[in-house]
């Protein structure tokens, strides 16, 4: 499950505890995952890739997995949406701050010598 969902076991673990994952156990204690468990990972990795918590994910997957929202769940999933705007937004900032600097650092100064 860890290979197919490109993520630690460690991390399996972790989103069980969280409540974000379930599994079942053979008699010798080994986990065993559904097939939908390996988008859920993809899923869950996403959310957590764009800086949602783990309480907000695990706030949230009950209404993805009954594919219906609350205006509760529309509202939080809003907020995050305008705060993944806000760093984009900030981002893009940076990443033209930086252009500037490439562009004016581009000829040689001999009083630079930073190296890599």
């Amino acid at each position: 499950m860890a290979t197919r969902a490109a993520v630690s076991v460690r991390a399996l673990r972790y989103y069980e505890e969280q409540g974000l994952l379930a599994s079942t156990r053979s008699v010798s204690g080994q986990r065993h995952y559904t097939e939908a468990a390996v988008e859920r990972v993809k899923l869950i990795q996403s959310l957590y890739a764009a800086g949602l918590s783990s309480k907000t994910i695990a706030d949230l997957l009950p209404c993805v997995d009954a594919q219906v929202s609350t205006p509760e769940s529309r509202a939080l999933l809003a907020a995050e949406r305008d705060r993944i705007d806000r760093q984009i937004a900030e981002l893009t900032l940076t990443r033209g701050k930086l252009d500037a600097i490439i562009e004016q650092t581009s000829r040689p100064n001999p009083h630079c010598d930073y190296t890599t």
